[in-house]
Order: C-alpha cells, then sequence, then structure tokens
C-alpha cells in the first residue's frame, strides 16, 4: 500500500487537461472516493496502472518524470519534513532509506557510502518490471529534493534505471545534468562523498528529534509484511533475462538460497519456475513491444532468446502472432 500521493499528482494533472477521470479510475482498480481521501492508502499496482492509463491519456510517455520536475515536494508529507529538518544531505538520505516505506511499502530506498554516496531503489512485494511512472518519478524526485535541501545545483555522478526507453532520455539528462542510462543492472544514482556533508537549508535539529518520533512510530505500524515468492523470482529473472543467465539456479543464488529448496517453496503455492520466466517473457514483450523505438532484435535479446526466430516462435505460441503482427495490430 501507498499513502497514494502520486496517484492524486496524477489525477490533478488529468483533470487540469480536461481529461474525464472516472473510468481511468475504474480500470486501475480505485475509486473517485478514496482518490479524494487524503488519508486513504492506495494499493500500489493500482497506482502503477493508474499512471499507465494517465500517461496514454495526457500523452504524455514521461509522466512520472514530468510530475517529478514540476510537483511541491511538501505534497509527500511527513518523509518530506524529516529530511528537511535534518542536519545534513547525508543525514536526510538515510531518513528516506528508513522511512520511504512509510509512503510507500512496495519501493524501499537504499543508501551506501563508499568512494560515492549512493542511492538505490529496489521492489518489495511488486514485480519490478510492471512499472516504469512510479520509478521514475521516485528517481528523478529524490535529485530534484537534494537540491532543494542544499540549494545547490547537485549533479550526480552515475544515473541508471534498470528498465527500458527509447523516447525522452535527452530531456532527462538535462534535468539530471549527466547522461541517464537505461538498461541497467539497477536503478541507482551516486553523487559525490562529499555531498553527505552539505548543510541542509533548514535544518531543526528540536523538529527533527520530534519528527523521529512520529516516523518510527509510522514505521513500526508498517512492519510485518512478507513479500511473495513469486515476485522475488520475478525481479531476479529480470535483471538476468538479458545476460542469458536466467536458469532456476542462477535464480535460487540470486534470492540466497539452493535450487531444490527454492523448487520446493515455489511447489508450496502451486507454482514452478518455468511458468514463471514463460509468463514474464510474455509481459515483458507486450511492453517492449509497445515502444516502437525498440527493434524486434533489441526486445529478443533484452528477454533472453538466442535470435530472433526463438523470439518469434514464442510470441507465435504465447498469441498466434509475430512480433510484428503484435506491433502493427497492437494485439497485445
Amino acid at each position: 500500500m501507498a499513502q497514494g500521493g502520486l496517484s492524486r499528482l496524477a489525477i490533478a494533472r488529468l483533470k487540469n487537461a480536461g481529461v474525464p477521470v472516472a473510468p481511468l479510475l475504474k480500470r486501475a482498480g480505485l475509486t473517485p472516493e478514496a482518490i479524494a481521501d487524503p488519508q486513504a492508502r492506495l494499493n500500489v499496482q493500482s497506482q502503477i496502472r493508474l499512471l499507465d492509463e494517465a500517461a496514454i491519456a495526457l500523452k504524455d510517455d514521461c509522466l512520472g518524470f514530468t510530475l517529478a520536475r514540476d510537483f511541491d515536494p511538501r505534497e509527500i508529507g511527513l518523509l518530506y519534513y524529516v529530511m528537511a529538518s535534518s542536519r545534513t544531505l547525508g543525514e536526510a538520505l538515510q531518513r528516506l532509506a528508513r522511512y520511504s516505506k512509510v509512503t510507500n511499502e512496495a519501493l524501499v530506498f537504499g543508501y551506501r557510502e563508499g568512494n560515492r554516496l549512493v542511492i538505490n531503489l529496489s521492489y518489495f512485494g511488486v514485480p519490478r518490471h510492471s512499472d516504469r511512472h512510479q520509478i521514475e518519478f521516485c528517481m528523478f524526485a529524490a535529485v530534484r529534493i537534494c537540491r532543494l535541501l542544499t540549494g545547490q545545483n547537485l549533479v550526480p555522478q552515475q544515473f541508471s534505471i534498470s528498465h527500458h526507453r527509447s523516447e525522452g532520455i535527452s530531456e532527462m539528462s538535462r534535468f539530471v545534468g549527466t547522461k541517464v542510462e537505461f538498461g541497467a543492472d539497477t536503478d541507482e544514482f551516486a553523487l559525490n562523498i562529499e555531498a553527505l556533508e552539505l548543510p541542509v537549508i533548514h535544518a531543526d535539529t528540536y523538529l527533527n528529534d520530534l519528527l523521529l518520533k512520529y516516523c518510527e512510530a509510522a514505521l513500526a505500524d508498517r512492519n510485518g509484511d512478507v513479500s511473495q515468492l513469486r515476485t522475488k523470482v520475478e525481479n531476479a529473472i529480470s535483471s538476468l533475462l538479458p545476460h542469458g543467465r536466467a536458469r532456476v539456479g542462477d535464480v535460487a543464488r540470486n534470492l540466497g538460497t539452493s535450487e531444490r529448496t527454492l523448487a520446493r517453496k515455489l511447489a508450496d503455492e502451486g507454482l514452478n519456475f518455468s511458468q514463471i520466466l514463460q509468463q514474464l517473457r510474455r509481459d515483458l514483450a507486450v511492453r517492449y513491444l509497445d515502444d516502437r523505438g525498440l527493434q524486434v532484435s533489441k526486445i529478443a535479446w533484452l528477454l533472453g532468446f538466442r535470435d530472433v526466430s526463438a523470439f518469434t516462435h514464442a510470441c507465435k505460441r504465447w498469441t498466434g502472432k509475430t512480433p510484428s503482427q503484435m506491433r502493427t495490430a497492437g494485439a497485445h
């Protein structure tokens, strides 16, 4: 579940554009009442579907990015204020990593110090491959908030997103100040290590101590959720597919378990690895074929097929159509 602030930003954009929102909400599995109630928490997968619908209706395939560029960060609420009252940027980003679950239970922010200050995102209980707009919003919004908190035009040393995109990249790169790499192994950006000691403009230690208590209480209410096994397996497969290593043994190692244990746990839930792999490939094929900028040969490689003919054979088995026919007819 999530606080739904991103859904409400999208709805506001739709209304400003004169787009009827009721049909989109229905297709996403949301209600006008839930959107109208700022205290109502929304299903994350419904939020992802709503953003997809809104992007199509607005003819804005970079909706997550454009919302991140334009929104008022104070709309995030408690999470933003605990960051904005922190002493340094490093402290603010550590707060983000610890308390992001309060805002969105599916998105996990990671914080790592080394030669660089690295912020990464991963999904918990939701298939990573199902989303583009939500994670793009979070990545670009995080960079923007870093700049607002410090009053400095911070430029990441590296900025990468794991899904693939062929349009809108140049505008995103101009915003970030460096190349945005799509199709990467991870969703993350890195800042110069000195950035962690940058002072936050509106630091307030007394307010921060108070807000930390609220955050800890809210976090305690969210603990105890268990990620679904199928989602963990899908997310592991997604990162291995382009490398041709999406085999059960590789996935088991990625999840820190044995092949036999993974197979047993899947069987306990009425699942098997081959079915999950094939369904994921089909879902990703549908998404990639929507992007006219991706060549069929590139899509075949992304899905781990040895050549285009193997991908074509799989598409015919799934839908009765070739990849080109699926793309032309919108059969998916």
